[in-house]
């Protein structure tokens, strides 16, 4: 596999200029899909806090850029959707999140909202002894009871003390509320109306209620990502719409 990667062949999400130089920073395999975007590029293309990868690398081997908790030390590690990271020298803290037209948008939010993350539940596994694992979207593994089932949301702390304690728990049902994250819908929030379960390895088709204008629209079950209960949890988290 390659190591180089074309500008014009970076994904849209990255919403980059195309024509400025050849190469792009290709993301590293990682927790994310092929359209998370390398911390690089976050740094230098996207915020401007670094003019090229030798100061990406300096910022980066000072461990001055936490991502969920952790520091980042490979400028070619994928950032996706609902990340936090952190930039404690400059107190600045941001979240990654999508746009209606499927691109990385970074938010920035206050450093009470930096401190848990909203991770959605790939599956989950039975481990030694009995106990019951949550392997959430992002690559990081959970030790919970049986009481949570894939698609469901989480609320898990980035706290040093507490890391990975469950704070809550929005579950994928009717009448929850939803993030759409991919699609020609992407970056709605609205409320869950129908699951419509469908043969085969085609996708379960999913009804939402637009939050804003009330009209209903259908998407797909791997575009959901469950952000509430009677009500959209991301203004709680730091995120305004």
């Amino acid at each position: 596999m390659s190591d180089h990667l074309k500008r014009l062949n970076a994904p849209d999400s990255w919403h980059i200029a195309k024509k400025t130089n050849t190469f792009i920073t290709k993301t590293a395999p990682g927790a994310h899909n092929a359209n998370a975007m390398p911390i690089a590029v976050w740094l230098r293309d996207v915020m401007g806090f670094a003019r090229n990868m030798k100061e990406v690398k300096q910022i980066l081997n000072q461990n001055d850029v936490i991502i969920n908790g952790r520091p980042c030390r490979d400028p070619k590690m994928g950032i996706g959707i609902f990340d936090i990271i952190t930039i404690p020298k400059m107190d600045k803290y941001y979240r990654i999140l999508r746009d209606v037209k499927g691109r990385h948008k970074t938010m920035e939010i206050d450093v009470e909202s930096a401190q848990s993350r909203l991770c959605k539940i790939e599956n989950k596994t039975t481990i030694s002894g009995g106990r019951v694992q949550l392997n959430l979207r992002y690559g990081a593994n959970v030790i919970a009871d049986n009481t949570y089932k894939p698609n469901d949301s989480i609320l898990i702390s980035l706290k040093p003390e507490d890391r990975f304690k469950i704070l809550d728990h929005f579950p994928f049902a009717v009448g929850n509320m939803a993030m759409i994250i991919g699609g020609r819908h992407s970056g709605k929030v609205g409320r869950i109306l129908e699951i419509v379960k469908t043969a085969g390895s085609v996708p379960n088709r999913i009804v939402v209620e637009d939050e804003q204008t009330k009209t209903p629209f259908d998407t797909i079950m791997p575009y959901i990502y469950v952000v509430g209960k009677d009500k959209s949890s991301i203004s709680n988290l730091g995120v305004e719409q």
